[in-house]
């Protein structure tokens, strides 16, 4: 049940119309309490979609009793016009749902530039508010996909009795900036809004922040995070962050595994560097890399595409003192070649890249995948 697995919710995903293919694009997710605090971050892209925009002044109060997100639409780009559409949405749902407009949070995923056909959304929200119960998380998980060919969720059930649910959508435009695609998280813990902030700025640092698919950021890029209080527990603060980070971490790992047209899902691992932010900084240039990329969906353990890349940051190491291994063979050591490529073996979906550095203690992971032509054909064909 996902996102309505935590007590103190409730779901629907409906076909609302505005999708042309007829497929389910409404979802509505609303927090029957008795708390509704909630925390939330958000895409830092300069060009901010009108929804983003709007849920950010929602949460100044840290409360949130309502999510309405739609797909089909990005309802990004669209000016003044577009933000009214989605302060219209907010207040429909707030008076199908019982509940203040500024408690609505507004997420919208599609393509950049079109506003929405608000017919549609109104006819969205009625069904949506109507259908909600506590078994429409699966439901209200795929009517939020685009071009994601399976939808994502993740359950976290503490043994001292509260419940993490979440859903996610996301299969492009994952690149990090606090938040990557869309994500509603619920639980039935009692937290402050305070601390549900503190606790999900912590887990999607290292979770969301460190998912790079293809370099491309969102206009659209939110997580949010609400807690009923229904369980009426207050749990462990570092419990529930780890428990948090789990779950985000499960989310990212399925948007990357579903990431457009991608045969490897890739983690580079970073270690030995002196600092975190230098290991971070040298695992994300590699990440990013469309030759390594590109190396890895044709199977070529090119460890000189992985030092090329590591050789653009500002980062503190002796390059005469760097090793690189790919799936645990080490083909390059100490600056110098390693074991011959052909003992690797990339013919497996999961490919891990390490890099020690040998400049420290600090490590990082990014989480990525390879470039393929059906990535290309895919999103070449995207609006048309």
């Amino acid at each position: 049940m996902s996102v309505t697995a935590a007590k103190g919710f409730t779901a629907a995903g409906v076909v609302a119309g505005i999708k042309a293919s007829g497929k389910a694009d409404l979802a509505l997710v609303v927090n029957t309490g008795p708390r509704a605090h909630a925390a939330g971050v958000f895409t830092s892209n300069k060009f901010t979609a009108a929804p983003v925009v709007w849920s950010k002044k929602a949460l100044a109060d840290g409360r949130l009793a309502a999510v309405v997100l739609n797909s089909g639409g990005a309802n990004a780009c669209t000016g003044g016009a577009g933000y009214a559409d989605t302060v219209q949405t907010a207040e429909w749902v707030g008076a199908e749902v019982g509940c203040d407009t500024t408690d609505v949070a507004v997420c919208s995923t599609g393509l950049i530039g079109v506003r929405l056909p608000m017919d549609a959304v109104l006819n969205g929200i009625q069904l949506a508010a109507q259908d909600q119960s506590t078994a429409g998380g699966p439901a209200a998980a795929e009517a939020i996909m685009t071009t994601d060919t399976v939808a994502k969720e993740s359950i976290h059930t503490s043994p001292a009795g509260w419940t993490i649910g979440g859903m996610a959508k996301g299969a492009g435009m994952l690149a990090p900036a606090l938040a990557t695609m869309l994500v509603v998280i619920t639980t039935d813990a009692d937290l402050t809004s305070a601390g549900l902030d503190a606790a999900l700025r912590t887990a999607t640092e290292a979770t969301f922040d460190r998912t790079d698919s293809d370099g491309c950021m969102s206009t659209n890029d939110t997580v949010l995070l609400l807690a009923s209080g229904a369980a009426k527990i207050q749990p462990d603060i570092d419990q529930f962050t780890e428990a948090l980070t789990g779950v985000c971490a499960d989310l990212a790992k399925q948007l990357l595994a579903d990431a457009e047209g991608s045969a490897h899902d890739i983690e580079v691992n970073v270690v030995g560097a002196a600092t975190e932010a230098d290991a971070l900084a040298v695992a994300r240039a590699i990440a990013r890399s469309n030759l390594f990329k590109c190396a890895i969906f044709g199977n070529d353990p090119n460890w000189g595409r992985v030092l090329a890349s590591a050789g653009t940051v500002d980062a503190a190491f002796d390059p005469e003192h760097v090793d690189v291994a790919f799936n645990g063979v080490t083909v390059f050591e100490d600056g110098q070649l390693g074991i011959d490529r052909s003992a690797v073996d990339l013919s497996a979906r999961q490919v891990l890249v390490e890099l020690n550095l040998h400049a420290g203690q600090a490590a990082a992971s990014i989480w990525t995948n390879d470039l393929t032509y059906d990535y290309v054909k895919e999103n070449a064909e995207y609006s048309s």
